[in-house]
């Protein structure tokens, strides 16, 4: 393939615009941002799934005191009508004995009810607190979430607009140039590595290994248009030098 050597020159232009482009995306790939992210979306549902942990905690407290308050009331109930049976005389001496046993039995459950109210109240106490606690680090696990992805998009929108200027200036370069050349840097450069680099000394400026002598000879003696190729990387080396 033949081409002017000024439209050989171009390609290292655009060979530096891919290379920043592949910058670009490696960089997008690889935030440290983004691995932030990540690592407070696990913090923030550990917080979310704690939160919901200590909720239901409390609402089975909830609903363990509210039934020991209705136990308890029922037995005040039992006892305040039995003594106004015994208060009223309108019982008989056996009724009156089996009512007293039973304000006895009575006063001993009540007791004990009342033993386990105040103990589930104390828990009661304790998971609400602890629920404040939770709720209070999911707030600032929520916050660092939102923080860290605001940092995150930050940097994101700041390679867009890398990417997209790049974009531009590549359009123009590949617009100036000639299309099988550009076809061929294309297809050089879809194989992993750069399309094509400077001869500098006997170096490749694409792959940075060095040329062998005999073929830097032949490169050296090929006409100022021919388009001549690295035999270590393929890729087009460019001579800068007349």
């Amino acid at each position: 393939m033949k081409a002017d050597p000024a439209a050989q020159r171009r390609l290292l232009d655009l060979a530096g615009v891919d290379g920043e482009l592949a910058r670009a995306e490696h960089r997008r790939r690889t935030l440290p941002e983004q691995l932030a992210v990540e690592e407070a979306e696990r913090a923030f549902r550990a917080a979310a799934d704690a939160v919901v942990v200590a909720q239901t905690a409390l609402s089975d407290l909830d609903r363990d005191v509210a039934k020991l308050d209705r136990e308890v009331e029922q037995v005040r109930t039992r006892e305040t009508r039995d003594r106004q049976l015994l208060d009223n005389g309108s019982v008989s001496a056996k009724q009156a004995t089996d009512l007293n046993h039973e304000l006895a039995s009575l006063e001993r459950r009540r007791a004990v009810l009342e033993e386990e109210q105040l103990e589930v109240m104390e828990r009661q106490e304790a998971a609400g607190i602890d629920l404040k606690h939770e709720t209070s680090a999911y707030d600032e696990a929520k916050t660092a979430l939102e923080d860290a992805v605001e940092r995150r998009d930050g940097v994101l929108d700041d390679i867009g607009v890398q990417e997209a200027r790049r974009g531009e200036e590549r359009t123009a370069l590949v617009a100036e140039l000639p299309a099988d050349l550009v076809g061929l840097y294309d297809k050089l450069r879809s194989r992993g590595g750069p399309g094509a680099g400077e001869l500098v000394g006997n170096r490749c400026g694409a792959c940075r290994l060095e040329i062998d002598r005999s073929e830097l000879r032949d490169i050296q003696a090929a006409a100022p248009d021919d388009v001549v190729r690295c035999e270590n990387c393929g890729a087009i080396v460019v001579r800068t030098k007349k």
